[in-house]
Parts: C-alpha cells; sequence; structure tokens
C-alpha cells in the first residue's frame, strides 16, 4: 500500500476528502499545511495551532509550513519531495471542480513532483457532497463567509440539515457554491469518523476581515468522545 499526504486546510473539504482516501484503501501518513508569517492558516485564515490541534485529535501528523502566496508552489513542492523521501507516492486533495485561475494546478505540480494526484471529491455533485458531509457524521462549523453574501449569524453555524436547508434558500437569491468551493465560506472541522477525539471551541471572537465575516477561534482544546 502505498504512503499518501492529503493537503489540508481545516476545513470540511480536505477532511471529506481524507475520509474518502482512506476508505477506499490510502494509507494516509501525513496531513499537510501551509501558513503564513503571521502563523495563520493560508487558505481560511486560522491559527495554525488549530490544524495542529485537528491533527492531534485524528492521529495523523501535520506537516506545516510558512509560506507567502508568491511562494507557495515552491513550498509545496518541497515538502512533497520530502515526502517523497519517506515513502509517500500520491497527495489527496479537497477539489471537487476547476476553479479561475487555478485550472491544471494540481496535476501539473503533481507531474512535475513524481507523484499520483488524488481528487476522490471531484465532480461530485455540490448538494450531494454536503448532504454525504452531513450524514457521515462529521461536525463542521462557518469559521468565515462573504459579507455581501451572508449575515454575521452565520458565523459558528454548525455544518447539518438546518444549515443546508437556509443555504439553498441563500442559493435562490444569490449565486453561491453549495460547498463553498469559490471562497464564498469556509470551515472548520471539529470532530467526524476520522477523529480519535473530538475538538471543542471554547472561546472565539467575530470579526470582519476584507470583505469576510470571521470567527476567530482563539481557544479550543482536544476531549474524550
Amino acid at each position: 500500500m502505498s504512503r499518501v499526504v492529503v493537503s489540508w486546510s481545516g476545513g470540511k473539504d480536505s477532511c471529506f476528502a481524507c475520509h474518502k482516501a482512506i476508505s477506499e484503501g490510502s494509507d494516509v501518513s501525513y496531513l499537510m499545511n501551509f501558513v503564513s508569517k503571521d502563523r495563520r492558516c493560508m487558505s481560511h485564515g486560522l491559527n495554525s495551532r488549530l490544524l495542529l490541534a485537528q491533527s492531534e485529535a485524528i492521529g495523523i501528523p501535520m506537516v506545516q509550513r510558512e509560506v507567502a502566496w508568491e511562494t507557495y508552489e515552491q513550498g509545496f513542492k518541497s515538502v512533497v519531495r520530502e515526502l517523497k523521501q519517506k515513502g509517500v507516492e500520491s497527495a489527496v486533495f479537497g477539489d471537487i471542480s476547476n476553479i479561475a485561475g487555478h485550472e491544471g494546478w494540481i496535476d501539473r505540480v503533481c507531474s512535475e513532483l513524481g507523484i499520483k494526484p488524488v481528487k476522490p471529491l471531484w465532480g461530485s455533485n455540490p448538494w450531494q457532497l454536503l448532504a454525504s458531509f452531513i450524514k457521515e457524521g462529521f461536525e463542521a462549523r462557518v469559521v468565515m463567509a462573504k459579507a455581501n453574501l451572508f449575515g454575521k449569524e452565520w458565523l459558528g453555524r454548525k455544518v447539518n440539515e438546518s444549515f443546508m436547508r437556509d443555504l439553498r434558500k441563500l442559493a435562490k437569491k444569490v449565486d453561491v457554491h453549495p460547498c463553498g468551493e469559490l471562497g464564498e465560506y469556509h470551515t472548520f472541522v471539529c470532530d467526524g469518523p476520522l477523529f480519535r477525539k473530538r475538538l471543542r471551541i471554547l472561546d472565539f471572537e467575530k470579526k470582519t476581515l476584507e470583505g469576510f465575516w470571521f470567527l476567530d477561534i482563539t481557544h479550543c482544546r482536544t476531549v474524550e468522545k
């Protein structure tokens, strides 16, 4: 069985892709995450400690490196090359469809690195994907949402059936991807089938950040399930 690394953002899509890859027989040996100079996750703006807490709760080690957007690809390649020396042959991604400006990036970079790209969610119906994530028993909370699409009250909401119903109503009024694939909203996963322990959010602050509502989680801890 080949060893696999998962490109990890802390959100539902990368988590669900990881879950599906494991279910299909992959040996996920590492989670891989990139943070900014101020130790914030590049994709969701979360404090880097929160993603390390996820790694601990799941029981899969995380490789976390500091990059800038200008050096992201360089950093990504550097980490993968190191992991290849440890037997990693494939990388899992939570992408669902092509995003403008990002088309073909995964396939190109993986080809240049000599590893296999694995995209378990690719081409899925987004509403069905969201429903499956909920049905499988994952717990995720909204931590970022575009202020021109969502009200502040969406921050901290659980991604559950109620969330999905309200999202369907919203999608009839504004252009929003069901899974937030275009950055409409982002999530933080606290529990699910992957997790040996769950994460409990103890303290947070609601902020505005460059056109987004942002749930800045300042304190969480792992607890027994």
